[in-house]
């Protein structure tokens, strides 16, 4: 999930872990059998999301193009499924083994494009601040994607 944001910030233990001014707060969410292409589809689709609004106030600028920065943040909640019962189901999101290495694998791929990338930290409980700009959020799914 992306969203548009004037800033946001991950503090972990009372500290900042990551922050950026405007730009995307990118939550990902690695679903078991999500490999090295999906983390690739999913940092060209972030860098070139035309979501920034251009001279005429339409959403026609992409990240790139409008200089603003990416905080990846690992959320394996993103798969939680709560179809049935009351309490979540995460059998979908990869183990921390496999999605820790891929999210890292989002975050240089968004720094190769030339984007500036602050991260949170995987694994820990984080506060995840942000001022929503818009707001503007699409989900994105390689899944789907493809």
């Amino acid at each position: 999930m992306v969203s548009r944001v004037a800033w946001a910030r991950v503090v972990v233990g009372g500290e900042v872990a990551g922050e950026i001014g405007p730009g995307l707060l990118v939550l990902v969410g690695v679903a078991e059998g999500d490999g090295g292409a999906e983390a690739g589809w999913l940092a060209d689709k972030v860098a070139t999301l035309r979501v920034f609004d251009d001279e005429a106030g339409r959403m026609n600028r992409s990240l790139a193009d409008a200089g603003g920065g990416a905080l990846v943040v690992s959320q394996f909640t993103l798969y939680g499924d709560a179809r049935r019962g009351r309490r979540p189901s995460y059998l979908a999101a990869a183990r921390p083994e496999r999605a820790a290495p891929l999210v890292d694998a989002v975050a240089a791929a968004l720094a190769a494009a030339g984007v500036p990338v602050a991260q949170g930290r995987f694994g820990a409980h984080m506060r995840v601040e942000s001022a929503g700009d818009g707001p503007v959020t699409v989900l994105l799914d390689s899944e789907k994607g493809f």
